[in-house]
């Protein structure tokens, strides 16, 4: 029996921006392994890669060298429509900011992602409540963003994430925002939520104190990944 797909597989990976006679790499050769259930966290200082890498395997960058599969599917391949449907179909991101639309109610933003896809009606408002339910918020679900505390917002933004059941969740420092307390809560969510489904995630952080709950930590700098980020370990 062939194994499935990994969730995510860089190879290569080199981004460069041009910056006068000169350039800048901020992502130097990266490869990179996820299997399909598993959560790793990438740690790093600010300026170290996280983002650009984040922003490459969800499709928002395209490498200037180097291959990106996500569920065996190769986006380095794909242009415009095809990246566009990708993002929209096969990827979940969760922003530093949460980037909640104000005037939408807590299901409203879990709604507009299948509205994106033309998809709505009862099976979409069903997922949606279903998702508030699983992340304690069935009671918020006509609340605004405005009456909602960080946390509530954070898990809304989660929900949002998962309204497309993705291949792969990219989290953008996730606790930032967020008192120790809080943040514990919220990493043990994401990680309580992405072994419920199955779904790989990366956890972008700066913030050592939550990579216990991720199964793996990769650590970058200058563009570069530590050497145990070339392979998921086996299932065991």
């Amino acid at each position: 029996m062939s194994q499935p797909a990994p969730a995510l597989r860089m190879q290569g990976v080199r981004k460069v921006y041009p910056a006068g006679d000169d350039e800048v790499v901020a992502l130097d050769h990266v490869n990179l392994t996820l299997r399909r259930d598993e959560i790793v966290a990438l740690v790093g200082p600010s300026g170290s890669g996280k983002t650009t890498l984040c922003s490459i395997a969800g499709a928002l960058l395209t490498p200037t060298e180097g291959e990106v599969e996500v569920g065996g599917q190769r986006i380095t391949d794909l242009s415009g429509k095809g990246l566009t449907a990708f993002r929209r179909d096969s990827v979940g991101f969760v922003f530093q900011t949460v980037n909640l639309v104000p005037f939408l109610t807590a299901r409203e933003n879990l709604l507009v992602i299948d509205e994106l896809s033309g998809r709505s009606g009862r099976k979409a408002r069903q997922r949606a409540d279903q998702l508030l339910e699983e992340l304690g918020l069935a009671d918020k679900a006509d609340a605004l963003p405005a009456q909602l505390s960080g946390g509530q917002k954070q898990r809304v933004a989660i929900g949002r994430a998962l309204m497309n059941d993705p291949e792969l969740v990219l989290f953008d420092e996730p606790t930032s925002a967020l008192d120790s307390k809080l943040g514990d809560q919220v990493v043990r969510l994401i990680r309580d939520e992405m072994k419920a489904r199955g779904t790989a995630a990366i956890i972008v952080t700066h913030d050592e104190r939550i990579t216990h709950y991720a199964d793996r930590t990769v650590h970058i700098s200058d563009g570069h990944l530590d050497d145990a980020a070339d392979h998921a370990p086996a299932v065991g």
